[in-house]
């Protein structure tokens, strides 16, 4: 029998989305919960992600009026995930997502709204979306978490002159030169940040105010969040996890889990020797967005006890950037907005840039070869597509820092061959490349790809340009390349589970008071991405399911559902909409300053 140090009900490894809505909902069933961080701050990679989360048949949908359902959702994922995970697994997704939304709301200070428009990734197949199943956190002001706001994992990348914007509203960002909604965005988004500096408001967005609100109910309902905590092992009695042992201050302390265990830890983004056991390269652990305490102990220590593995293989990829003493960039607008492609060594197009981002990535492996290579692509751009659209970090019409030329992150240019030459790819081919792309952006057809013809691709589309709103030419010089490499989210495989979140054995049987959630769970996703936070979404619901199932399904809401506020109309954004361009020239003059500063 173990000496323990500290007795809980419910131990919760990880303070992601997953672990900090488990141990909230844990505790409000009546069992003692306590959450530990290997990390100085919590958050995990959800603090880093834009918090959105993928919530099929969601009660914000049905206010809306918009028709989605349990069957309609099950259709989807039958002809995106198909069967590569147990329908068993999938069904309990599609059950237990919009129930941990509704209760969320009804029971914390945790609040959605619908990124409206962010369509499914696969929205033309059978199920799907184009209005989009996706919904993101609303804003929250940080200083309601007192002291505690200083532990909350920050973003690693620097926003220009500290603006902070939703997933909806960086969208609408991106039109900022095109439409009157990206102006009235600007607008908005620029006097939020002059409040915020003026009145000293923490005012946080994306995965910061998701994880800010749990974190919040958290307090809410006194539970211990310990940071600096890494766990060592997995305590097994009788086949069965019993509790765990972890470093504190120095020193090793074994916690009893009464009820159980809930790994919630990450996955392995950042192990690079797990990653080249189990994963085709190239590939290198600093090219991933994901927390860097993701390093695969959670896992590993599950198969230690005997846990079965699935999809360790794949991983929520991305074409991602490495900007010179900056944090790796994740690019998701950028391969739609109009008068860009993404090229291989022979200058060729390989993929609809504006496809998934998974899926782009995955392109990459499947056609890379010593002869041919695709890792890294090449995106190019000219100075139009730079006076009109954000990359980046950099807003429209900013000038590239000089750092990003000298280094030879980005390449400049005045002719293609020679930006060619500069990349070490093919002169002819790009040229031929480019010229065939620029028929299509006038014809509107993209012949190759069918870039633009999904709802998807259009999302991040520029409406003004016709008429395709993905395609323009590549024409006006000077023209830019910028190396991608296959970045990523966080890692996908992990440790079997079943609809309750229980950890499986290699013979299917549960292992008795260990579950896992998020990254630290082989995804129901399977080797595809069906929709903007599919990540945070699984790994929220799961952690509700372990909760739920933990607590013996003594899980009740205990308030309403807040009526979701309503937005300006077209009308009014308009009319507001003239006064942007002051506060985005001051916006632009306060942008310039911190870059010569």
């Amino acid at each position: 029998m173990a000496n323990w140090d500290y007795a809980t009900d419910v131990l919760v490894v990880g303070s992601g989305g997953g672990g900090l809505t488990a141990a909230l909902v844990a505790s409000q069933a009546g069992l003692k919960t306590l959450v530990v961080e290997k990390t100085e701050a919590y958050g995990g990679s959800t603090s880093l992600s834009g918090g959105g989360v993928w919530i099929p048949n969601n009660y914000l949908l049905r206010h809306d009026g918009l028709d989605d359902s349990f069957e309609k959702a099950r259709t989807y994922l039958a002809h995106t995930v198909g069967d590569r995970t147990p329908q068993a697994l999938q069904d309990a997704y599609l059950k237990h997502a919009p129930e941990m939304v509704e209760y969320l709301v009804s029971n914390s200070q945790v609040r959605f709204q619908r990124a409206v428009g962010y369509a499914d990734y696969y929205p033309e197949r059978p199920g799907g979306m184009a209005d989009g199943r996706a919904l993101e956190p609303t804003p929250y002001d940080g200083r309601k978490l007192g002291a505690d706001l200083e532990g909350l994992r920050r973003l690693e990348i620097e926003v220009p002159a500290g603006l902070a914007f939703t997933i909806s509203e960086y969208n609408k960002l991106g039109m900022i030169t095109s439409t009157w909604e990206g102006k009235w965005t600007a607008l908005r988004v620029g006097l939020r940040t002059i409040y915020n500096m003026i009145t000293g408001v923490h005012f946080l967005t994306l995965g910061n105010a998701l994880i800010a609100r749990l974190r919040a109910s958290l307090q809410d309902a006194g539970v211990p969040v310990w940071l600096n905590t890494p766990l060592k092992e997995l305590v097994v009695e009788d086949g069965a996890v019993v509790g765990v042992g972890v470093e504190r201050d120095g020193q090793h302390v074994r916690i009893r889990a009464n009820k159980g265990v809930i790994l919630a830890a990450g996955g392995f983004a950042h192990n690079q020797a797990m990653r080249e056991e189990f994963q085709r390269g190239p590939l290198n652990a600093a090219w991933s967005s994901a927390n860097k305490g993701n390093t695969g102990d959670a896992i590993q220590l599950g198969i230690d006890v005997g846990a079965a593995i699935d999809l360790m293989d794949d991983v929520w990829w991305g074409p991602s950037s490495m900007p010179p003493d900056e944090p790796v960039m994740f690019h998701v607008g950028e391969r739609s907005y109009p008068g860009a492609i993404i090229v291989n060594a022979a200058g060729r197009r390989f993929t609809n840039e504006a496809a998934s981002y998974v899926d782009v990535v995955h392109t990459m492996y499947e056609l890379h070869t010593d002869e041919v290579p695709h890792i890294p692509a090449t995106f190019i751009m000219d100075q139009r597509y730079r006076n009109k659209y954000i990359f980046g970090t950099l807003f429209p019409m900013q000038p590239i820092p000089e750092r990003y030329i000298e280094s030879g992150y980005v390449k400049r240019a005045d002719t293609l061959e020679e930006l060619a030459k500069q990349c070490g790819i093919d002169p002819q081919g790009l040229v031929e490349t480019v010229e065939r792309f620029n028929h299509f952006a006038r014809t509107g057809v993209d012949e190759d790809f069918g870039r633009g013809e999904s709802a998807y691709d259009r999302y991040y589309g520029d409406p003004t340009v016709k008429p395709n709103p993905n395609l323009a030419p590549i024409e006006e010089p000077p023209f830019y390349a910028v190396q991608m490499v296959p970045g990523d989210l966080g890692t996908k495989g992990g440790l079997v589970i079943d609809e309750h979140a229980r950890v499986l054995r290699g013979s299917g049987t549960p292992i008795p008071g260990l579950y896992a959630v998020g990254n630290t769970s082989a995804s129901v996703m399977g080797n595809t991405y069906p929709g903007p936070g599919s990540t945070i979404g699984p790994s929220m619901a799961f952690g509700y399911a372990a909760a739920k199932h933990i607590a013996e399904g003594d899980i009740r809401p205990i308030g309403a559902l807040p009526v979701p506020r309503r937005d300006l109309t077209t009308g009014q954004k308009v009319a507001i909409g003239a006064a942007a361009l002051g506060v985005i020239g001051a916006v632009a003059y306060f942008i310039g300053r911190r870059r010569r500063s």
